[in-house]
């Protein structure tokens, strides 16, 4: 299928990946190559009240649903764009009360079923792949994914089989939830917090690759795809999926567990940044690989179990101290749990002090205008006109401002938000 409707791109069989989508013009760095409305998008529970149920917008002055009291809006005109999707949980919340508690991924499936009973037309978000054609790698989930798939189907029965008539069987569901696990994304605002999930079949399209030529931000509940480097006619466009401030053996790991392939990216051939990113203190009698992979493990097991508890977080750094240095990206994983919990604790200095040490790393690690460095430049900077230090404040929000204005765009309305900050300041 040729591209018919993104004007630039095609979509084209990439080999050994697939179905993939490639430049038939020039981009530049910083240019708009597409944007993509979402099929169907959910907010997250955590953010009601805060941002706007049907366009996501950040404002203190929103109404709420006068049936359910969960949803709020800009305004009326809201209410009714989102009324088509919402009137479903509505009345299962209003059914429900408190006991309603359906997963982000059961409500956006729920929508997404609603959307496909009413929808009979290619929708604008499906110029080049249609949400149908999202591969599922049914053959390749072990048992825990496939309980876990089990578990959401559950919870979609309990939730919805009252308000949904006609629930596709248990192989559609099965399928469904897949596809929606491999291709769904996340909606973050500026500074990389969660705001919702969605599906967007035409940015899905996109392969993945260490060294992405492109990035993807959100205006809304629109996904934007902006270039990060040059992109010639012929050119493969890439994103990438993951996290890349890990080494290439943890990428690969984590691509394979979510996406089921192996990375044969030229980062992941070269492994070029790998001895930065892993880099070990310099000490008298350097430890041998054996007892550099037992901290990776260790490192990794103690991330994952906590990330909320200070105290822990401070430990941990003072143990791994001993052989990963201050820049070694498990430290600044620990360091970057430990800023958080700070910021929850009203800690200011103490997330100030994090921030500092991981900020530089940060910009060596990750790909010129990324948006984990933009958002720290933008935690920092915040956190310095709060305390007073209104000179290192401006200085980093026009660090994180200037990688956003490629990143988002210059007439996003996070740049216009962060050039007001600044502004402010003078």
């Amino acid at each position: 299928m040729k591209n018919e409707g993104i004007d630039g791109t095609e979509r084209f069989d990439s080999p050994d990946k697939g179905r993939g989508l490639r430049a038939v013009r020039q981009f530049a760095v910083g240019e708009l190559v597409f944007a993509c409305p979402a099929y169907s998008f959910v907010l997250t529970v955590n953010e009601r009240g805060a941002h706007c149920e049907h366009c996501f917008t950040r404002r203190e002055d929103l109404f709420k649903c006068g049936k359910c009291k969960q949803a709020y809006y800009c305004n009326v005109d809201c209410q009714r764009g989102d009324w088509p999707m919402h009137k479903l949980e509505c009345v299962a919340m209003c059914a429900y009360g408190e006991n309603w508690c359906p997963s982000e991924t059961v409500r956006l499936v729920a929508r997404i079923i609603m959307k496909q009973k009413v929808t009979t037309e290619r929708t604008p978000s499906e110029r080049l792949l249609l949400l149908r054609e999202f591969e599922s790698h049914l053959d390749k989930m072990d048992s825990e994914k496939e309980e876990m798939n089990q578990a959401d189907i559950a919870a979609l029965h309990h939730f919805y089989s009252r308000h949904i008539s006609g629930l596709p069987n248990e192989q559609a569901l099965t399928e469904l939830f897949a596809q929606v696990n491999c291709n769904g994304f996340t909606i973050e605002d500026e500074e990389l917090s969660h705001l919702g999930s969605a599906v967007f079949p035409d940015v899905a399209l996109m392969n993945h690759s260490c060294s992405p030529n492109v990035i993807v931000t959100y205006k809304g509940t629109v996904a934007e795809v902006r270039a990060v480097n040059e992109i010639n006619p012929g050119e493969e466009i890439f994103n990438s999926y993951i996290d890349l401030l890990y080494p290439t053996e943890d990428r690969k790991e984590r691509l394979l567990d979510s996406y089921f392939f192996t990375c044969q990216c030229t980062e992941c051939t070269t492994k070029s940044k790998d001895k930065a990113k892993m880099e070990i203190r310099k000490i008298g009698s350097p430890p041998d690989e054996e007892e550099i992979s037992s901290m990776v493990r260790y490192a990794k097991n103690v991330i994952e179990e906590f990330r909320r508890l200070l105290e822990m977080c401070e430990l941990s750094q003072e143990k791994m101290g001993a052989i990963f240095a201050d820049t070694n990206v498990y430290m600044l994983h620990m360091m970057y749990q430990a800023m958080g919990v700070c910021l929850y604790m009203q800690d200011w200095d103490g997330a100030m002090s994090y921030g500092e040490k991981i900020v530089h790393p940060y910009s060596v690690h990750y790909p010129a205008y990324s948006l984990n460095v933009a958002s720290m430049y933008l935690k920092l900077g915040r956190l310095y006109l709060g305390l007073e230090k209104k000179t290192q404040g401006v200085k980093a929000l026009k660090k994180a401002l200037a990688i956003m204005e490629v990143a988002h765009g210059k007439d996003h309305h996070y740049v216009a938000e962060v050039k007001r900050e600044i502004e402010e300041e003078k």
